[in-house]
């Protein structure tokens, strides 16, 4: 039987037992396991995985090592290897619900039009998640909603899949991979070891739109991110902020959204005091690690356009 679709999870050093409940889910997906291949890169974790993971379960996996650091390239070769029409990238602490697989050939065969798509995200906590973390818990991929949204323009976020559980046609991620290969900025987005940007899987959706597809957003498609609690940790979210901010920005300028530098005159600089003198300290950080990522990719932006 010919397969549909390929299951593509990019890992390094990854929990065991993180990993081996994304496994699980697999192993129980309503889509015949005939149907689907999953691949496993191994991106240059310390100790290699095709020892230590059994993946005999599906006759079509296999293991994968990529030498070169960084999630980019290790979706750059998830797409080169993968036999099929429709990729699905599964992050190692992405849970599945049952029918996840099932779900994504329906919606290819029912949106021809949309070229990559996503669902729902919940967060499972390690540990309770204070109160004070609840205005930032988006940053984590948490996405959850109640109505189907689609579109062909860039940069509605609404629409843009995020990377967990991301679904796209192959023809338009090796558009994507063409496009990065020649762009060393493009490639360095993702994440790489502890570094904490981001923005690739907004590139590589949107990629769509290139190619006259849309992006979209279902509620039948539901996974749950399993989040340790050090991604609870202030420490943790104020890094996560200003690289997600940093590399968002840097994307968006590839795609001709330029970041809009805010006016420097006196009365502006006073509206701005006024408003940290309002925030509260903890609030005030986060702002500032926002405004951090955003006015180093705005400098960064204006260098390369000199």
């Amino acid at each position: 039987m010919q397969n549909l679709l390929s299951v593509i999870i990019c890992t390094h050093n990854p929990r065991s037992d993180y990993l081996q409940r994304v496994l699980d889910a697999l192993k129980l997906q309503t889509l015949p396991i005939e149907q689907w291949e999953l691949l496993l890169i191994d991106n240059a974790s310390s100790q290699v995985l095709e020892s230590e993971i059994d993946l005999s379960w599906n006759s079509h996996a296999r293991h994968i090592r990529e030498e070169k650091l960084g999630l980019t390239p290790a979706r750059l070769r998830g797409i080169r290897e993968a036999s099929t029409e429709i990729l699905v990238f599964v992050d190692d602490d992405n849970v599945l619900d049952l029918d996840y697989l099932e779900t994504v050939i329906h919606i290819s065969k029912d949106f021809p039009l949309i070229g990559s798509w996503g669902g729902q995200t919940r967060g499972e906590f390690e540990v309770p998640p204070p109160e004070w973390t609840k205005p930032y818990l988006s940053y984590l991929a948490i996405k959850e909603f109640e109505q189907d949204k689609w579109s062909n323009l860039l940069h509605q976020d609404e629409t843009t899949p995020c990377g967990a559980g991301l679904c796209i046609r192959k023809n338009i991620a090796e558009r994507y991979a063409e496009l990065v290969q020649c762009d060393p900025k493009r490639l360095s987005l993702g994440r790489r070891g502890k570094q904490l940007t981001s923005g690739e899987d907004s590139d590589l959706a949107l990629t769509a739109c290139d190619l006259g597809f849309g992006t979209g957003r279902f509620t039948a498609l539901k996974l749950t991110h399993l989040i340790p609690a050090n991604r609870l940790e202030e420490t943790y979210l104020l890094r996560l902020v200003e690289g997600m901010v940093y590399s968002l920005t840097i994307m968006e300028s590839f795609r001709g959204k330029l970041p809009i530098q805010p006016p420097y005159s006196l009365q502006s600089k006073l509206r701005e005091y006024y408003r940290f003198l309002k925030m509260k300290p903890r609030e005030y950080r986060f702002y500032k690690a926002w405004r951090q990522g955003f006015i180093l990719a705005a400098q960064e932006i204006l260098h390369t356009q000199e």
